[in-house]
């Protein structure tokens, strides 16, 4: 069976559930259940790195403002993300191609910012924390950046993006590696629908799908150890980590 549509995918779904049969096709209801469950199996997706295939670098000029919008038509123009994966500071104007970037560190937790006793504090940007507000987030940088003096980029998971109608086309949207694992896991969500219980069968093809995903997107970054810290490769140690040292 091609799958070129929401549609095509819940169809192939239920067939696996074994609640349509060969010949039968689904009802309305059966159709715009299984549908509210595809696109709520992606909206949890897009939470996790290694079930999207890239990541997005979002950009915006200082305005030397402590606060800065990111989703939709805000200033980080985006989806909503729960969370940054990187920040980078870009230092204008750029001159011969030549741009001069530093990494920005991210704060985690909304009490570590808060002890920052000069928050207005303006010069090179160190620091970002993401505070994420729904339906807009905002991203809190620290030395707040002069007006135009920056371009400050943060690097956040692409979307998977929820499917409108049933009948669209989604084969340019979604790499076809990922049909296999929104049918087999969408086939698993929806047998407690109908009262039918786990099949392992299905269960294991599920995370065999996912597995073919999480293979072909996880990047695993280099480990930074504190500054000053003894490098791995520092003569006169007899252990090797394999890791990057050094980083401030």
């Amino acid at each position: 069976m091609t799958i070129s549509t929401p549609y095509d995918l819940i169809v192939q779904a239920l067939k696996r559930t074994g609640v349509l049969g060969v010949g039968q096709t689904a009802d309305a209801d059966m159709m715009n259940d299984a549908f509210d469950a595809l696109n709520a199996m992606i909206a949890q997706w897009n939470r996790k790195r290694w079930l999207v295939w890239a990541l997005d670098d979002i950009a915006f000029t200082s305005t030397g403002t402590i606060s800065y919008t990111i989703g939709p038509a805000q200033n980080f123009n985006t989806p909503r993300p729960d969370k940054i994966e990187a920040c980078y500071a870009r230092l204008l104007p750029v001159s011969n191609n030549q741009p001069l970037d530093t990494w920005v560190s991210i704060i985690n937790s909304h009490e570590d910012y808060s002890t920052i006793q000069l928050k207005n504090l303006q010069t090179w940007p160190t620091n970002v924390f993401y505070d994420s507000q729904f339906p807009v987030g905002n991203l809190l940088f620290w030395p707040v950046p002069p007006v135009n003096m920056f371009e400050m980029h943060v690097i956040v998971k692409n979307q998977i993006v929820p499917f409108t109608n049933i009948q669209e086309n989604i084969s340019a949207d979604v790499p076809p590696e990922y049909f296999e694992a929104l049918s087999w896991n969408l086939c698993a969500r929806l047998r407690p629908s109908y009262q039918l219980p786990p099949d392992p069968s299905v269960t294991n093809l599920a995370k065999i799908a996912l597995n073919v995903l999480r293979q072909a997107n996880v990047q695993v970054s280099v480990l930074k150890l504190p500054y000053g810290y003894p490098s791995a490769n520092t003569r006169g140690y007899g252990w090797t980590l394999g890791i990057s040292g050094g980083f401030a």
